[in-house]
């Protein structure tokens, strides 16, 4: 007995030996508490982080001694030793520099800026609170070569070097590991439906492609957003935010943000984190009234169609009316002749009658962390719900009502491995087609065959009564539109609120999408194996797509559409000549059901030069691709001004139309012996004009031919270093593009064969066709090139200076393809620059930021012009208070009050006045 005693007594008195608890806190050089600092116990996988007092408490089973290691974003590392239990230490972290910072997403394993192989870009914690921007995702916007793409108040799209647009299907979005793209519109959903911003850890940004490790579609670059791992960031966080947005259209409108995070580790095995958010307010008016057919007229030109104006897209030509009610008996033989060869639309409605713009966001999220072993292995369940209201502009522009997302995630991961898989679930909600709505409206009032008709019958009487062409025409309007539903009114409501319900193109206006994404990923790295020899990395991926839009989007009229995809990678990374330099190899294979196998290679080299090694050269080549678009291959719909059809070889015969009445001349209807014809898609890319040689009055066969897989061949060099006080960061690209996806417009004759010389150019004369637009690629020999420059220093008083310069260029023969649309959509030049001082006096800081912008043009479906130059100032000041946990923000953008838009057709952006109130926000 005695014995089994002393035995357990022994036993007890090692495990409290063994226990040792740390205490203390983390300041900087200004004795400023560092919240979220990292504490790791050198050699064990355990650790803690500070909280919004910098301090902390760690209990290991250790004895001492033995070493903590600690960090944090922003300074460099330090390392205490520990020599007796129940210490109470005060680190001070000495500030480092963006160069100490580590990423993962450039080789998929940690490493530091300075090292990386490619361009990348961190927005961590530290920014994240100081930039003036009303939420850290509009603050991306402060890094080098990045451009956002203001859709709507809610609804921005990220992008880097060139050939941006709202949908942007060359740039990879991924929150936690998940694709954040609508997989049947098509959008990247940037933060509408996305992160809470208490719980964002860290974003970083890839420009350029990126294939070799992440597949299609990782062409112009990626963007990743971490979150925060209940383990380490634990308690209730919250923020408000409340301000107006001022449009000169809009008027002044309130807005308000706000959001909470719960966060607790139950044990050292499992935690468990929720996070909530909304956002409302108004959206950005677009009233532009420009005429896009001719932009030096006006509303009284008989053709006109606005550019923020719908229903007006329908038009026909309104002698051919007249040969039609001559071959029907309703005009006499020869009162066609008293009709102009010209074309007339439609009265349409503006954009602000059809869209009050609400702009509205609510997101929750929720995950659930398992360490069985209490160690790296980690279990995770993320299941992400969102819903939101905005304006999306693609071929037309939508108004996004209720739009739902929903995302769930199990991954299993340690620090060599993960395996993951998510489903992603979409439902359009109560969206409309805006441009469908004013054109159905109209319909739903008087069809366009009566109206059409009632013009022509009074425009000729007016001529017969010697009226001028101009009067004739507003005449002829003036009776055609009599008894119009007027917005405001009891009966243009009843008849709106009925188009947009109904889903069917030819009477309402609404889009229906149910579409799912199924998605896999693994990656293993070997590096606790191979140790000294190299990193080497494998992985793969799959995804399968279910299209599901009921026919209202694709042509899934009769059940979902379904297709899938993989790809495997492997790399290899080895560091060697003392550690200075390093070499990257990868090479990835993807293959879609639909296309052939695309192999894509990458190497780096990187070397480190200077006694201190603070100077760092990159140079790399790449190839990147991307598989066509769930809309480029299996679209089918009518957009006013075209219809689009995808290429698929499925789809080319499954999308048929109807044309008739108005829509075809009286000749026509002669030669065809009816008056309605049947059109087949394939049509589109194999019995077609060049729209643009049809304008120009030499018609010639269209060379659309079915879209396959893009690719990119993509140069870099690169030098990040520091030369006494300043960090400096520059690199220049240039691409060589091959088989570059993109739309063309065609124009197919209701009858003959392109090339007949006959029957096909007599359809053009008469005005019987109708414009397609094919999804093809190029032949055309596309480059782009460009340079990024930044410089970031302390100035004397420790202030914060930051300056940087993007170039950006296409080269291109526009001769060899005159139908040929890039979408380049980028300026040639911009220049931005923040100032502030985190700590001017005790617990007061400011930032301000200013970018400007060069002119571009801007090419896309909707449609086509300049975007002018524009400056932007930005800025905010905080106050933190330590007793509450509490951080004051008042900040402004767009402070100069000057309005622009980086996109033809939007609303012009205004400015947006803020306070906001964050608490224990660590």
């Amino acid at each position: 007995m005695r014995t089994t005693t002393l035995v357990v007594m022994l036993i007890m008195s090692v495990v409290a030996t063994a226990q040792t608890t740390i205490k203390g806190k983390v300041v900087d050089d200004n004795d400023q508490p560092i919240p979220g600092a990292n504490i790791a116990v050198k050699g064990a996988p355990v650790g803690t982080v500070t909280d919004f007092d910098g301090l902390f408490s760690l209990t290991v089973d250790q004895s001492p001694p033995f070493t903590i290691e600690v960090s944090s974003v922003g300074f460099e590392t330090s390392s205490t030793v520990i020599t007796s239990q129940n210490a109470e230490v005060t680190i001070t972290l000495k500030e480092g520099t963006e160069l100490d910072e580590v990423v993962i997403s450039a080789s998929r394993t940690p490493e530091r800026i300075f090292e990386s192989p490619v361009s990348v870009e961190r927005f961590g914690i530290k920014e994240i609170k100081n930039t003036p921007a009303p939420d850290f995702y509009d603050g991306l916007e402060a890094l080098k070569g990045v451009d956002i793409n203001t859709n709507s108040l809610t609804f921005k799209s990220i992008n880097t070097r060139g050939f941006a647009s709202f949908a942007n299907t060359r740039f990879v979005q991924l929150v936690d590991g998940m694709d954040n793209t609508a997989p049947a519109l098509n959008f990247v959903l940037g933060n509408l439906i996305g992160m809470n911003e208490i719980d964002v850890n860290s974003v970083e940004l890839l420009p350029g492609a990126s294939s070799a490790l992440y597949g299609a579609n990782a062409f112009n670059g990626i963007l990743f957003m971490t979150s925060k791992s209940p383990f380490d960031h634990q308690g209730i966080s919250a923020y408000f935010k409340g301000g107006i947005t001022s449009q000169e259209a809009a008027g002044d409108n309130e807005y308000y943000d706000y959001g909470i995070r719960i966060a607790h580790a139950f044990s050292d095995k499992f935690a468990a984190k929720a996070n909530f958010s909304y956002l409302r307010g108004t959206d950005w008016f677009a009233v532009s009234e420009v005429n896009v057919l001719d932009p030096d007229t006006d509303r009284t030109d008989p053709n006109y169609d606005g550019l923020n104006v719908y229903g007006d897209e329908v038009s026909t030509n309104i002698r051919g009316v007249g040969e039609a009610l001559v071959n029907l008996g309703v005009l006499p033989a020869g009162a066609e002749n008293l009709l102009p060869n010209e074309n007339v639309s439609r009265t349409g409605y503006l954009e602000s009658d059809l869209n009050d713009y609400p702009a509205e966001s609510v997101k929750f999220d929720a995950a659930l962390h398992y360490r069985p072993f209490a160690n790296d292995l980690e279990l995770i369940y993320v299941g992400k719900v969102g819903r939101g209201t905005t304006i999306y502009q693609g071929a037309n522009r939508y108004s996004i009502r209720n739009f739902f997302l929903q995302q769930h995630k199990l991954e299993i991961k340690n620090n060599n491995f993960f395996i993951r898989g998510y489903i992603t679930d979409e439902d359009a909600g109560d969206s409309y087609d805006t441009r469908f709505t004013g054109i159905n409206i109209n319909r739903a009032w008087k069809d366009d065959s009566t109206w059409f008709g009632e013009y022509a019958g009074a425009f000729a009487q007016a001529s017969l009564a010697g009226v001028l062409p101009e009067q004739a025409h507003a005449i002829a309007r003036q009776t055609a539109d009599t008894g119009r539903l007027i917005p405001g009114t009891p009966e243009f409501q009843q008849t709106f609120n009925r188009v947009i319900q109904d889903p069917d193109l030819s009477t309402g206006s609404r889009f229906q999408d149910n579409t799912q994404l199924r998605h896999a990923d693994v990656n293993y790295n070997f590096s606790h194996i191979t140790q000294d020899f190299a990193d080497i990395q494998v992985g793969g991926s799959f995804r399968e797509y279910k299209l599901n839009s009921s026919g209202t989007i694709f042509t899934d009229f009769d059940g979902p559409i379904r297709y899938s995809e993989f790809g495997v990678y492997t790399q290899i990374q080895k560091k060697f000549a003392d550690e200075r330099a390093k070499v990257t190899a990868s090479v990835r294979y993807d293959k879609s059901e639909l296309f052939d196998g695309n192999f894509s290679p990458r190497l780096s080299i990187g070397y480190t030069l200077g006694e201190e090694r603070n100077h760092n050269i990159r140079a790399s080549v790449q190839t990147g691709f991307r598989n066509p678009t769930t809309q480029d291959l299996y679209i089918g719909l009518d957009v006013g001004r075209a219809i689009l059809v995808g290429s698929a070889e499925d789809n080319l015969d499954r999308d048929v139309r109807t044309f008739s009445g108005t829509d075809i001349s009286g000749e026509g209807q002669g030669i065809l012996g009816s008056d309605s014809v049947d059109i087949v898609g394939r049509s589109a890319y194999e019995n077609s004009f060049s729209a643009s040689s049809v304008l120009a009055g030499a018609p010639v066969r269209s060379t659309a031919s079915p879209v396959k897989p893009e690719k990119v061949t993509a140069f870099e060099v690169g030098y990040r270093g520091k030369v006494e006080k300043f960090i400096i960061d520059i690199s220049a690209y240039y691409n060589q593009y091959k088989d570059f996806i993109s739309t063309q417009n065609v124009i197919i004759p209701f009858y003959g064969e392109v090339g007949d010389g006959a029957l096909s150019l007599l359809a053009l004369q008469n005005d019987d066709f109708e414009v397609y637009q094919a999804y093809t690629n190029s032949n055309v020999d596309i480059r782009s090139l460009g340079v990024t420059a930044g410089v970031n220093t302390k100035l004397p008083g420790d202030f914060d200076l930051g300056v940087n310069y993007t170039f950006a260029e296409q080269d291109l023969d526009r001769d060899q393809d005159p139908d040929f649309r890039t979408e380049f959509n980028t300026p040639k030049h911009k220049v931005k620059a923040t100032f502030g001082h985190a700590n001017l006096f005790k617990n007061f800081g400011f930032n301000a930021s200013y970018r400007w912008s060069d002119d571009y043009f801007w090419e896309a479906a909707f449609g086509n012009g300049e975007v002018p130059s524009f400056s932007v100032i930005d800025a905010q000041i905080n106050y933190k208070i330590p007793s509450l946990k509490t951080v004051l923000k008042a900040g402004a953008t767009n402070i100069g009050g000057d309005e622009y838009f980086t996109a033809f057709g939007t609303g012009l952006i205004g400015s947006q006045y803020y306070i906001s109130l964050t608490i224990n926000s660590l």
